[in-house]
């Protein structure tokens, strides 16, 4: 009786242990993704995303339409993103390649249902939050956030999400 006592005592930990760190990218999956903005400098912020799990949820596979030229007269396939469970690090890690030819890496974070990727841009570290308002809303914002505050916003808005039509 006791082994019974602690074994259902302790499951809730293991079941909890055992849980996909990738899981946090769930509540996005079936949504398309769409935000509109303008950058610190006035530049038009536009962008698409929708997502999907691949290799038995072991990656989450990222597609991104957004302007696809410098002058943002153009808009498609912009990025093509991968989330990625690194084993060793204990962290998720991202990768975006885009259209330009450049690759964009780092790790991503939850904190409550708050999704937040940083990394290192034009030497510059940033950090791009997810701030979940409801199952179909987030507040999005790019800057440099330090010591639980942001020093500096290049842009705000949210992202919308639309159920996909399969």
């Amino acid at each position: 009786m006791k082994k019974l006592v602690t074994i259902i005592l302790f499951l809730p930990i293991g079941l909890k242990a055992q849980e996909n760190p990738l899981s946090i990218f769930k509540p996005l999956e079936n949504y398309i993704w769409t935000a509109e903005g303008n950058w610190g400098d006035g530049s038009q912020f536009k962008q698409v995303i929708s997502l999907e799990f691949s290799l038995n949820d072991k990656i989450v596979k990222v597609e991104s339409k957004g302007f696809i030229d410098t002058a943002q007269t153009q808009f498609g396939s912009r990025n093509h993103g991968v989330r990625q469970y690194d084993q060793k690090a204990k962290a998720i890690r991202f990768w975006e390649f885009d259209v330009f030819g450049n690759l964009t890496e780092g790790t991503v974070e939850k904190e409550d249902r708050d999704i937040i990727y940083k990394y290192v841009y034009g030497g510059t570290s940033v950090t791009e939050i997810w701030k979940y308002k409801s199952d179909t809303t987030y507040g999005f914002i790019v800057g440099i956030y330090e010591d639980g505050e942001w020093k500096q916003k290049f842009l705000e808005t949210q992202f919308v999400g639309t159920e996909k039509k399969e």
